[in-house]
């Protein structure tokens, strides 16, 4: 669950405080982490406590990955996995990233745009179709709300946990005008259609987390070359 240096800065000051631990050592790049303790005072399972508490997850190192790293290639399997995985949540996300992009930015540009989502009679079918093509977006990078609310939950908030709340924020509020947009139309007020039918941030949202995931992707893979 580690994804800067303040994570790994959080798990080895939670770790240093138990009783009997001399020496921690966090590798971020590795996902690995190294303890020095007194076996009178602590066991595996109290530091990999010590960790979830934290907010992260821990696990011994088994004998085969003990065995790969001497020879040099331990967690090699595990980056071409993760890689491969972030592949994927990002073809998707631009998959549907790209075409409420289009609709939301086209007008400022002369994009032609499908004559059923112009005009303040047809918003209520643009910004519902903004809130279906979201919804894959947020389903394959659901990692940064699982991550990131846990982490503030432990008030150990990371840079996940400000992609999950400015994604967040935008997402609620958009539905709140979607709500209003709704009443507006629905009691004959277009004063409130024409005032909310630009406060629709449904593509920002999925803008922040396509574009953190390009940048993850980019990340994952150079620390894997790494």
């Amino acid at each position: 669950g580690m994804t800067c240096s303040a994570c790994s800065a959080h798990v080895e000051k939670a770790v240093s405080k138990l009783e009997g631990v001399s020496d921690v050592n966090v590798n971020l790049l590795g996902g690995s982490m190294q303890v020095d303790f007194d076996p009178a005072q602590q066991s595996n399972d109290s530091i990999i406590a010590a960790v979830v508490a934290s907010g992260y997850g821990a696990q011994l190192p088994n004998a085969q990955a003990q065995t790969a790293g001497k020879s040099g290639s331990a967690g090699v399997p595990d980056m071409k996995e993760e890689l491969a995985a972030m592949k994927r949540r990002l073809i998707v996300s631009f998959i549907f990233f790209i075409p409420p992009f289009y609709l939301c930015m086209g007008h400022m540009y002369g994009w032609p745009i499908p004559a059923f989502l112009s005009g303040h009679e047809n918003m209520m079918t643009f910004s519902i179709l903004q809130l279906l093509l979201l919804l894959p977006i947020l389903y394959m990078n659901d990692k940064y709300y699982k991550v990131g609310f846990k982490t503030l939950w432990h008030r150990s908030p990371n840079m996940d946990s400000l992609i999950a709340l400015g994604s967040t924020a935008a997402i609620v509020y958009s539905l709140y005008a979607l709500f209003q947009l709704s009443y507006g139309f629905g009691h004959g007020d277009m004063a409130l259609v024409e005032k909310y039918h630009m406060e629709m941030y449904f593509e920002s949202a999925g803008t922040i987390l396509t574009l953190v995931t390009l940048g993850k992707y980019m990340e994952t893979k150079s620390k894997g070359k790494t």
